[in-house]
């Protein structure tokens, strides 16, 4: 991990020795070390002093999870993995608040995995198909009861992950891969992969960005900061749907959204075409893990036509961006060892599980004590 600083552009860092924050608190899901054991999301508090992780809370899920959203009062809102049956709430003390399923709604949609939160606060959004026509929704729902309000269409197939831009406006990754109604993958040569920004207010579509390359998928979504250029990049994670082996192994990993521009700004992937989740890192850049080699990544935007591994670890996949001692740089990372940290300017950092678990595919920094 520290030799991955030699390769980064030269910035004015504190020192490791400067004192770094005795903790985190991680919203994250997980289930036990076996494949049939229960779920659960929650929130894991790290100690980086006494170099342990401790569960402060947690609820039972009734099956497998996938985003997790913070809420402003500590609550957590939880969704099933696609193709999702089941909405959850929990509550600041661990116990479920509110749960809806699916299938007692009019709508033939189902979850495709992701929540956000309306910039107004009265409503969220959540990434939806239709599971007898393939179309892609956006579901709008009461914030409080979690009651569907209307249905938005993604001009799309399989939208993913959605996250707010500084308007409140939609940014919507529509995966484009056409799937049954059991989640099996068909018809890969009619993939509609897109970016698309919708309305906040009316759902109205107000920009859609398409790649070259059709069978890329456009999955996870991450904004960050580039202060020093005076600019703010969506990085998209990807994942390759090639039929031919050899060029899902070539195939890259990020896009970046610059101002109106959707580009592929390097070639350089992780050898599998399958980047697991994405966060914001250093200053504009992004963290990208590929949890099927046991990496993750840094993107920089000032040199973009380079990947740099950060870290090496079995399992390497939820990402959650870390300030540290100073704004800007750093990213947690989930392995099958425990929670490994990294940061240009504080010593890497690798503490374990609290007890035999499995961490699911995405978790995000929380501001607890």
């Amino acid at each position: 991990m520290a030799g991955a600083l030699a390769a980064l552009p030269s910035a004015r860092w504190a020192w490791a020795g400067e004192a770094v924050p005795s903790g985190v608190s991680i919203a994250a899901a997980w289930r036990g070390p076996n494949a049939g054991d229960t779920y659960y999301a929650g929130v894991l508090a790290t100690d980086w002093n006494g170099k342990k992780i401790t569960i402060r809370r947690a609820a039972a899920l009734p099956t497998r999870p996938h985003g997790i959203t913070p809420e402003a009062d500590g609550s957590l809102l939880v969704t099933g993995v696609r193709p999702g049956g089941w909405l959850m709430r929990i509550a600041p003390d661990g116990q479920v608040a509110q749960q809806i399923d699916l299938a007692g709604e009019a709508s033939n949609a189902r979850l495709n995995g992701h929540v956000v939160v309306s910039q107004k606060g009265d409503v969220i959004y959540t990434t939806e198909t239709d599971q007898k026509t393939g179309r892609g929704l956006i579901g709008v729902r009461d914030r409080q009861t979690l009651k569907k309000l209307a249905e938005w269409e993604t001009h799309g197939m399989e939208p993913h992950q959605v996250l707010l831009d500084v308007a409140g406006h939609l940014m919507v990754a529509n995966g484009g891969i056409p799937r049954t109604a059991a989640d099996k993958k068909y018809d890969l040569h009619r993939m509609d992969a897109s970016l698309v920004r919708l309305d906040g207010q009316s759902g109205r579509l107000l920009r859609q960005w398409t790649l070259d390359d059709p069978r890329l998928s456009l999955r996870h979504l991450a904004w960050s900061e580039w202060a020093a250029g005076g600019k703010r990049f969506l990085g998209v994670a990807m994942q390759a749907e090639h039929d031919d082996p050899a060029a899902r192994a070539a195939a890259p990993i990020l896009a970046v959204l610059d101002g109106d521009q959707l580009t592929v700004p390097t070639r350089a992937g992780d050898g599998a075409g399958y980047a697991g989740d994405i966060a914001p890192a250093y200053n504009g850049g992004f963290a990208l893990s590929s949890n099927n080699v046991g990496i993750t990544q840094l993107w920089h935007p000032a040199m973009p036509d380079k990947l740099t591994r950060i870290v090496e670890l079995q399992e390497a996949y939820a990402l959650t961006g870390w300030d540290g001692p100073n704004p800007g740089g750093g990213v947690l990372v989930s392995t099958a060892l425990g929670l490994v940290r990294w940061h240009p300017s504080a010593k890497p950092a690798l503490l374990p599980w609290p007890e035999k678990m499995a961490l699911d595919n995405h978790w995000v920094l929380i501001a607890e004590s």
